[in-house]
């Protein structure tokens, strides 16, 4: 009996057995053909970074060794080296630095990026690059070429020793590991030459781009979370309840710290406010309440969302978008300065569709604008202004705007809304020069606003 037992089993646990083999070496060759796969596009990003920023120092080089009368090269150098620039990032990104502390190198690229995209942007001729921009050119020529000096290091011992990034993934993931990894150490060392860069040095047109919310930029003393919750608890009204407001801490170590106020609304739904610390601005409120049908028309909609906002001293506020989500209407309100709207100073309304309430409030680029006394009166005439417009572009609508220009400076414009190519549009000629400053689409779901 065990005798022909033994002859059933054996084979079977035989080819069991063969089959585990074959099975684990196809899942042995896949997993190698997914680590080779992963090394192989790591050394590809790279070997591509080295290339890109070595190619970003010597476009430097050229900018400043064209002549500064040479607008027409200036420009061209300027958007090469933000081309350059924006792929250099894209390769940081490719590479397994999560979880290395590399923010002060990506920081440096993005301020050169930004830099570079505004001064090419710029009709150079009326604007010529100035004598701190020229000297800021010269610092950026410099680090690049220390930058790339320790970069041919790292890919030096990379060719040489044959180094694999699959083996930086590992020494960074663990705990104990001394990570003393050539490349790990490289890039250490590339971080901290880019981070030297002296804050100072950047100029207004770089640094504008990276405008950072402030507490700086705010008026008014640091509030206690007693006073926001008051503040919060006022806000919401009736709305409020007899609920415990529960008040949180957020960004002590940041620029900005802030307040969040949580209290329970109807449906056991949490209603979330956050304020800032210095004044007490309100920056957000949320009400995530579910709205399940739509029974109020645009027009009543959008009488709630202007009512609601003068009711909270939001003064003089007109609507310029809309949309509709899930039967909430979603409007954004811009500030009128004696009639002209100010497109950097807006608000955003959520206004639910099935009773009319205001679920959301988005204000912090109402806080943080630039507050603005005067428009300011155009030089260039409507009818002027309009002769820059393609012939097709039909218009539909017409005013004066405040909008920002590429470094972040206020500009009156001729503000054009019209059609062409089947698209609404508008277009802001600006009211100095007569020239295009800005262009963006208009979606379907706006047209309302401009019945």
């Amino acid at each position: 009996m065990y005798a022909r037992l033994s002859s059933i089993m054996f084979p079977i646990a035989t080819l069991l057995f063969v089959g585990a083999i074959v099975w684990g070496y196809q899942e042995h060759q896949e997993k190698n053909s997914v680590l080779i796969k992963a090394e192989n596009q790591y050394q590809r990003a790279f070997h591509d970074l080295s290339t890109h920023m070595g190619k970003l120092h010597d476009q430097l080089g050229q900018t400043l060794a064209v002549s500064s009368a040479s607008q027409g090269m200036q420009r061209k150098g300027m958007a090469n080296v933000w081309r350059l620039t924006s792929q250099a990032q894209n390769e940081i990104n490719q590479l397994p630095l999560a979880l290395l502390p590399f923010n002060k190198a990506e920081q440096f690229l993005t301020r050169i990026s930004s830099f570079a995209y505004r001064t090419s942007v710029r009709d150079l001729s009326k604007q010529p690059m100035t004598q701190d921009e020229v000297k800021m050119l010269k610092s950026l020529y410099k680090t690049a070429g220390s930058v790339n000096k320790e970069l041919g290091k790292v890919q030096n011992a990379v060719i040489s020793d044959h180094l694999r990034w699959m083996d930086v993934e590992v020494a960074m993931a663990s705990e104990n590991g001394p990570n003393d990894n050539s490349i790990i150490d490289g890039f250490k060392t590339l971080d901290k030459e880019m981070g030297a860069y002296p804050e100072s040095d950047w100029g207004p047109s770089a640094m504008s781009s990276d405008r950072k919310l402030s507490s700086a930029a705010l008026d008014g003393r640091n509030l206690s979370a007693d006073e926001v919750k008051k503040k919060a608890l006022d806000f919401l009204g009736h709305q409020a309840g007899s609920g415990d407001a529960k008040v949180t801490e957020a960004g002590n170590k940041t620029d900005l710290p802030a307040y969040t106020v949580t209290i329970k609304g109807s449906d056991n739904v949490n209603v979330q406010l956050d304020y800032t610390r210095k004044g007490g601005h309100l920056l957000w409120y949320m009400n995530p309440r579910e709205v399940k049908t739509r029974k109020l028309n645009f027009d009543t909609a959008r009488n709630k969302g202007s009512q609601y906002l003068a009711r909270h001293d939001y003064k003089d506020m007109t609507p310029v978008t809309y949309d509709e989500y899930d039967h909430v209407a979603v409007f954004t309100y811009a500030h009128l300065v004696d009639g002209i709207k100010n497109y950097s100073d807006k608000v955003t309304v959520r206004v639910a569709l099935d009773n009319g309430e205001v679920v959301g409030l988005q204000a912090s680029d109402h806080v943080f604008a630039k507050k603005i006394l005067t428009p300011g009166t155009p030089k260039i005439t409507k009818e002027k202004a309009q002769e820059g417009l393609n012939p097709e572009f039909k218009i539909e609508n017409y005013g004066l705007a405040l909008i920002e220009n590429d470094i972040r400076e206020p500009v009156l414009c001729h503000e054009f809304e019209g059609r062409i190519n089947d698209h609404r549009y508008r277009i802001y000629m600006s009211a100095d020069t007569g020239v295009e400053e800005s262009i963006e689409e208009i979606p379907d779901s706006a047209k309302a606003i401009y019945k």
